[in-house]
């Protein structure tokens, strides 16, 4: 005897796995932008169809029944797998990247930087992102050789994007910082700016990289450090002072002493404009939508007003 082949919809495991998930009909409606009797339908048609009580009807309340929480996980995993059946679909349909690079300065913080891969993983489980820490200059010359699709930037050099499709986020707000124990936190406030010139400052080479130098560089004596957290462990080991982007030493705290130098001179922080650089290319697009969303979110996230600071 042949089996029995059933069929059930991607709306009908849908509304099964939200109504699970949810505990009510109410609460699944609402999530999935549907009236209250409909769902209650759609449930009340599958156990039709399977010969099945998948939940208890207590008031406004469902409680799954074994069956219906033996189910379940099949369910979820059917609604996931049709989820990226679709994404998958969707990038082939449209002729996108199998792989793309990413060019970065090296003080992007890393939580936006895994916050970006998070996102364009969920939107496109077929990409494959290489993330590369790369001078404003060198991102440039890679995009033009398509080496590198996306350049996250200081765009400071404003010049050197007049033939990228570039897009202007907002500043990154830079600050003093030493480790606990520096003879700097010593200094009173008022004579602290002029004593930097006479401590070790320790300076990102991307700077350098990026022609800002003479911008940061305040110190006669620097030493010159490639790797962030690098230099945010030395830093903390009380070895020199550092301009660091304020989001990032705050992240850092959390596991290593860093302490802000608060100056009566200064009245805001230093800031750093961040720019997006992409290729004038369709295919590129819809990328951009994710990326650009996702930082735009992260700076929002992480505004950061400060008191004795210009709020931003």
């Amino acid at each position: 005897m042949d089996p029995i082949l059933m069929t059930f919809s991607l709306e009908q495991l849908t509304a099964f796995v939200t109504v699970y998930e949810k505990g009510s009909f109410s609460d699944a409606a609402i999530q999935l932008n549907k009236h209250r009797t409909t769902i209650g339908q759609v449930i009340t048609n599958l156990e039709d169809q399977l010969a099945i009580t998948l939940f208890e009807r207590q008031g406004r309340s469902t409680i799954p029944t074994k069956d219906g929480d033996l189910l379940y996980r099949f369910a979820k995993l059917t609604v996931e797998q049709a989820k990226s059946f679709e994404k998958v679909s969707t990038s082939l349909a449209f002729g996108e990247f199998e792989e793309i690079t990413i060019g970065y300065s090296s003080f992007i913080p890393v939580a936006l930087l895994k916050k970006l891969r998070k996102n364009l993983a969920d939107a496109f489980p077929l990409l494959r992102v290489n993330l590369r820490v790369m001078s404003a200059n060198d991102a440039k010359q890679a995009i033009i050789e398509d080496r590198v699709q996306i350049g996250l930037v200081n765009a400071d050099n404003r010049s050197a994007m007049t033939s990228l499709d570039a897009t202007f986020l907002n500043t990154l707000s830079f600050s003093a910082y030493v480790g606990a124990g520096h003879e700097l936190l010593d200094i009173p406030k008022t004579h602290r700016l002029e004593s930097l010139r006479t401590h070790t400052q320790l300076v990102l080479e991307s700077f350098f990289q990026d022609e800002a130098s003479d911008k940061v560089i305040v110190s006669s004596n620097y030493e010159v450090i490639s790797d962030m957290q690098l230099l945010l462990s030395i830093l903390s080991e009380g070895i020199g002072w550092a301009l660091i982007p304020v989001v990032v030493a705050k992240q850092a705290q959390q596991e290593l002493e860093l302490i802000e130098l608060e100056f009566d001179q200064l009245k805001d922080d230093m800031r750093f404009p961040v720019a997006l650089w992409f290729p004038h290319s369709k295919p590129i697009q819809n990328i951009k939508q994710v990326v650009v969303a996702t930082i735009d979110d992260f700076i929002e996230q992480h505004r950061i007003i400060r008191t004795g600071t210009i709020p931003r």
